[in-house]
């Protein structure tokens, strides 16, 4: 898979560049997030740097035969009901787990939003794990995995630390690509 990942992504023009992280367990953030080839072309980088990512998907589409196809692609059924609490379902995923590495992308959405979901920061202070800050950069065709971050506990002085890392990346929709301060408050 490794050598069709560099194929691909050579014929497509991208690099992935940076370290892959030694940790067993660990969350990669994913942004910016504004296109469908966003995770096509993450998925594939994953791949050409040996990282085994899990993606959390909405359970009902885990029907067959694609719940088998999904879940080959490290995709995790979740339950997205109110009364659900995603982020406990996830921080047992951790406990239960030798080795996970989980990717989110907390714009959740391709479209523009304006609050990032803080869904990833409050499962990496639960589950003790740490945050890498993963990007794609259009402009550049560029993709990796970036610093390492130990959460302060401080979701507003932490995100600006995130805010620096990618305000220099370029969303393929750079319009629907939000990262203004004031609109991630607690």
């Amino acid at each position: 898979m490794r050598l069709l990942s560099r194929f691909l992504l050579w014929l497509w023009g991208w690099k992935i560049i940076g370290d892959t992280p030694v940790e067993k367990k660990y969350i990669i953030v994913v942004a910016p997030h504004t296109s469908m080839w966003d995770f096509v072309i993450g998925r594939i980088g994953f791949y050409e740097k040996g990282i085994n990512v899990n993606v959390l998907i909405k359970k009902e589409l885990f029907w067959f035969p694609l719940g088998y196809i999904i879940k080959a692609f490290g995709g995790i059924p979740v339950e997205r009901s109110r009364n659900n609490s995603t982020v406990e379902y996830v921080c047992k995923i951790f406990r239960q787990r030798d080795e996970i590495v989980l990717g989110i992308a907390p714009e959740g959405t391709r479209k523009k939003v304006t609050n990032w979901k803080r869904g990833f920061y409050h499962i990496a202070m639960r589950a003790d794990v740490p945050v890498y800050l993963g990007y794609i950069d259009y402009k550049q065709k560029i993709g990796g995995v970036g610093p390492r971050m130990i959460l302060t506990g401080n979701y507003q002085e932490d995100f600006k630390q995130i805010e620096l890392f990618y305000s220099d990346k370029s969303a393929k929709f750079p319009e629907n690509f939000n990262l203004t301060p004031e609109t991630h408050t607690v």
